[in-house]
């Protein structure tokens, strides 16, 4: 399985939200990746896992974890392109997942992806 197909199943498993429309979920799997066949691959393999659940358009989290910024997102000085929008930062935002780290984003785009508004 590829490290991209881990990294969105890591960040499926930790939404904050426990249903969303499927077009929201694939919104926020393209921080991981653009791709719609890897996409379809995050979504089957989260799916096959029992970390969600998809009917009518709709998909609910199962795993009943989330990322808390105290302790799962760390922030780097530096030159960064947000892997989201593609603003320039000079403060990247990191996410932690199980799978390995995803980012860098920008304040507003690192709570975009993980479901906080």
């Amino acid at each position: 399985m590829s490290d991209v197909v881990e990294l969105g199943v890591s960040l499926l498993a930790t939404l904050d939200d426990d249903e969303l429309p499927l077009a929201e979920a694939v919104n926020r799997l393209e921080a991981v990746t653009n791709n719609p066949h890897t996409t379809r691959s995050i979504l089957d393999t989260a799916e096959k896992r029992g970390i969600i659940e998809r009917e009518d358009g709709r998909v609910r989290v199962r795993s009943g974890g989330f990322v808390r910024f105290e302790r799962d997102v760390v922030t780097r000085e530096g030159e960064f392109t947000c892997r989201r929008c593609g603003a320039a930062l000079t403060t990247g935002h990191f996410v932690e997942l199980d799978a390995g780290e995803l980012g860098p984003f920008g304040s507003s785009c690192i709570r975009k992806v993980i479901g906080r508004r």
